[in-house]
């Protein structure tokens, strides 16, 4: 049944078909190179023992050589064979032996060419220096013969011989080098793809990361100002339903914005989206003081809006640690604490200074996962920060952050 080819069907290219069976040749080879072996050994033997039949002696000088001899002589060229992979240089130190009495007696045996498939092996799987032992070994059976059966000039029946061996040892060197070649690039395509999936798993690691750290400063914050906002319209109520109710409506206002900023990050909009900024502190500020903690903010030596002295990055992180700071006063502080934030240009570096007047429990501020967030966050940018309780009673956060003007 004849088949007609499909439109827009495209033929094979005859160099990809090449390829293609001979990765599967070698698979197979590798899978089973015993077969291969036996069979190349077997074809190879065939051939010596037919031309020992009689055919050697179309080109013998000295015909008389007995038979059972050249035989033995022929069998010696091409069982060894089978081991030319695993052990060449004994395969080869056989096969010499063989050539030297073969050119001794005068048969000049063909099957002395086999030696070349010995040479091409010792070449791809050994030191290159090896090819000076088995120069030393093929070269004494062609001087032999040239001087027991002259025909011309002594360089004509040696110097061609040798000069198939250098191709039979080029050859191997060729193969060798594709073989390394290929072995390097695969080597490279694996320790690439290791490092890809490393680095992979890296930025997912500080992704995750970045999302809890950002979480814990959203929700720890907002929660707190919740609290302070639910237990101050508690005592309001009795008095002042008016105070209630705008407290009420400010932990409305706090939760849809927690909720907002959450919705953001967990789809991955925060990024895009506009960041809080140095601007934004006294929103932060004036949000803290609605949930019942006296705050005062202070910025020192401004520098004009256009100088931007910080990057968007480094004003979130002052943002944020000034937030994780009033969070934690508003958490351990305790009733009646106060608060200060301080902002400071200096002309290398931006100082943040949080104090607070504090209470008993505010000496376990810096044993949580805040303050750790906060150093990671300063490392960012190549700044340090430093939390401790005060002498005096209360507890304070100093950040510093490098200017722009000083990193160039």
């Amino acid at each position: 049944m004849i088949t007609e080819k499909q439109p827009g069907a495209q033929e094979e290219p005859l160099s990809r078909y090449v390829q293609r069976q001979t990765r599967r040749a070698q698979a197979f080879d590798t899978r089973r190179p015993w077969v291969w072996d036996g069979l190349l050994t077997l074809c190879w033997t065939t051939a010596a023992v037919t031309d020992a039949a009689g055919g050697w002696r179309n080109i013998a000088p000295d015909p008389s050589v007995p038979v059972w001899l050249v035989l033995a002589m022929s069998l010696a060229f091409s069982v060894p064979l089978l081991w030319r992979r695993r052990h060449p240089i004994a395969v080869l130190s056989v096969m010499t032996c063989a050539s030297l009495l073969s050119n001794w007696t005068g048969a000049f045996l063909q099957a002395a060419f086999l030696q070349l498939l010995v040479v091409f092996h010792i070449t791809l799987r050994l030191p290159l220096r090896t090819l000076w032992w088995t120069l030393a070994l093929i070269t004494p059976p062609l001087v032999v013969g040239a001087i027991r059966f002259p025909q011309g000039s002594w360089d004509q029946q040696v110097v061609p011989t040798l000069w198939a061996y250098a191709m039979a040892a080029l050859l191997g060197i060729a193969v060798r080098s594709r073989k390394d070649h290929t072995a390097a690039l695969v080597d490279r395509a694996r320790r690439l793809e290791v490092e890809r999936d490393q680095q992979a798993q890296l930025a997912a690691a500080a992704e995750r990361t970045r999302i809890a750290r950002e979480m814990h400063d959203i929700i720890g914050h907002n929660l707190s100002v919740i609290t302070g906002l639910a237990d101050g319209g508690r005592y309001a109520a009795a008095k002042s339903p008016e105070q209630a109710a705008r407290a009420l409506d400010a932990i409305g206002t706090t939760s849809r914005q927690a909720l907002a900023e959450l919705r953001r990050l967990l789809r991955g909009e925060a990024v895009r989206d506009p960041q809080p900024t140095l601007a934004d502190l006294g929103a932060l500020v004036a949000g803290v003081r609605t949930a019942g903690l006296p705050v005062r903010l202070e910025i020192r030596d401004e520098p004009a809006p256009e100088a931007q002295p910080l990057a968007a990055g480094a004003q979130l992180t002052v943002y944020r640690v000034a937030q994780e700071a009033l969070t934690n006063t508003l958490k351990h502080a305790g009733p009646g604490a106060e608060s200060s934030v301080v902002l400071s240009y200096g002309p290398e570096e931006m100082t943040l200074e949080v104090t607070d007047t504090g209470g008993p429990g505010n000496d376990v501020i810096g044993t949580g996962q805040g303050v750790t967030g906060m150093r990671e966050r300063a490392a960012l940018y190549d700044g340090t920060l430093e939390a401790g309780p005060l002498p005096t009673g209360g507890w304070r956060v100093r950040l510093r952050l490098p200017l722009e003007d000083s990193l160039s």
